[in-house]
């Protein structure tokens, strides 16, 4: 009988500071086909991989201020904290390496967010707690794209108003976005 990788961080974790996230996700919620070997568990307290049950696991510690946008599922009849599908989908395009890179984890969420597959709002809301300002205007950049309307990204677009310019090139040569302050 295989356990459960969903349900071995709870014996780690018994006061429920941690969620499983990152590619552990990403099948989950149908982002890939892709069959990733490692479990992610995003925590509070430790940092360490380690091979449990022949499962290979990936402890991130994080800062509180990272800790949000978590559910809970019940996995035979155990409950099981996990990133929600919108901080899935945020953390997607942080952590986009193992789905092949910004481009591809750009088309998973454009694809997401055209067909109605997550929540808009709930996305823009998790994308705004965000702490790292790149990863909101790559966000912000690629709903504008997908055809979110403006009123939406108003908020989104105002938390990276005052900050430097950024570049999505390795040269520093493209055309600026002044709404999203980046080079593209």
């Amino acid at each position: 009988r295989r356990v459960s990788e969903f349900l071995i961080p709870n014996v780690f974790f018994p006061k429920n500071d941690y969620y499983l996230g990152y590619s552990t996700m990403f099948n989950y919620y149908n982002f890939t086909d892709q069959q990733f070997q490692t479990v992610y568990v995003l925590n509070l307290r430790i940092s360490r991989e380690r091979t449990i049950a022949g499962l290979s696991f990936k402890f991130i510690k994080i800062t509180p201020e990272r800790m949000y946008g978590q559910e809970t599922i019940s996995i035979k009849g155990k409950d099981v904290i996990v990133s929600s599908k919108e901080r899935t989908l945020v953390d997607l395009i942080d952590y986009n390496k193992p789905v092949g890179g910004i481009e591809a984890a750009a088309d998973i969420l454009k694809r997401f967010v055209q067909e109605k597959k997550c929540d808009i709002k709930k996305l823009i809301d998790y994308t705004m707690r965000f702490p790292k300002i790149k990863t909101r205007k790559r966000i912000g950049l690629i709903l504008e794209n997908a055809g979110v309307e403006d009123v939406l990204l108003k908020p989104l677009e105002k938390s990276v108003k005052k900050t430097s310019l950024i570049s999505f090139t390795s040269n520093r040569k493209g055309t600026t976005n002044e709404k999203w302050r980046a080079i593209v």
